[in-house]
């Protein structure tokens, strides 16, 4: 009895190996095909707990998660006016038909991969070349990647492969074209920068000019005015004198001669040579004690 006991061992053992073997998990991110020989036998999309034949079955895995293609380098096409751009994309897809992957590409995301850009890269250059540079930068950009993206989806389906999404990351000149677009866009920049100075300067002497006239017709409408009103008031004060020297001739002269005196005598530095009896001083000569 206690010398079948290792047989037992083993074959229990054995059992457990044989049966963790032919135990797989497929993971809720992933499909399975089961191969017997190297040929197709199961095809597994749900997850959980499956088995196989141990030895004469074994199971290959493949992500069902989308999947990004993106290419290393721009490609360069040409649009319909024979202008070159650099154009960098990328592709989102799933797989959708496991089996029909295998068959395709032998389950191989790099010869997937060929396969995408391949198509993507034909239909963008298709695309491009109906096309200005204009409405591919901006103005029909996205309606390009739709496009693509529904021929690309199409004829993806061919190998079992879903076709999410085509983005345009980025859609340029070559360095040898932009360079030469850059000197032309600041020569016309600097063109028309000059333009709008010599506008301004235009602009500025006619505003400059316009200034000064007005400046000019200010000043003779106040010179005119003042002068009118000098010439007013000289009048209204001839009327006055010739009012007062009306009603009093003698007060009148007298007035006139106490202002010449004033004015003639305002600062004690000045000399007058006048003879005394002259009529200058009328008014000087009676002004003694005696005088009346």
């Amino acid at each position: 009895m206690r010398r079948n006991l290792p047989f037992a061992a083993a074959a229990v053992l054995l059992v457990l190996v044989v049966l963790v073997s032919s135990m797989f998990t497929v993971d809720q991110r992933q499909f399975a095909i089961v191969f017997q020989f190297g040929e197709v036998k199961d095809v597994i999309t749900k997850p959980g707990l499956n088995f196989k034949w141990p030895l004469i079955q074994n199971v290959r895995f493949f992500d069902n998660r989308i999947l990004t293609y993106d290419a290393p380098d721009p490609e360069r096409f040409i649009t319909s006016e024979k202008k070159p751009m650099l154009v960098d994309a990328y592709v989102k897809w799933r797989i959708i038909d496991v089996k029909q992957y295998y068959i395709s590409v032998q389950g191989d995301e790099a010869r997937a991969h060929i396969r995408l850009s391949q198509t993507v890269n034909a239909l963008l250059r298709g695309e491009f070349g109906k096309r200005t540079v204009h409405e591919v930068v901006s103005g029909e950009r996205e309606k390009i990647m739709d496009e693509v993206r529904a021929q690309a989806d199409a004829d993806a389906r061919s190998i079992g492969v879903q076709i999410v999404d085509v983005r345009l990351k980025r859609v340029d000149y070559p360095q040898e074209v932009s360079d030469s677009v850059f000197r032309r866009m600041e020569t016309e920049r600097k063109r028309v920068a000059n333009g709008l100075r010599s506008d301004g300067a235009a602009q500025a002497e006619k505003i400059k000019a316009d200034a000064d006239r007005q400046r000019e017709v200010i000043i003779a409408e106040a010179y005119r005015d003042a002068q009118r009103t000098k010439g007013e008031g000289d009048a209204k004060a001839t009327s006055i004198y010739g009012q007062a020297f009306g009603h009093n001739p003698e007060f009148y002269s007298f007035y006139r001669s106490l202002d010449a005196y004033r004015q003639s005598f305002k600062s004690k530095s000045d000399v007058l040579v006048v003879d005394p009896s002259s009529e200058f001083f009328k008014y000087l000569k009676g002004s003694g004690k005696n005088g009346k």
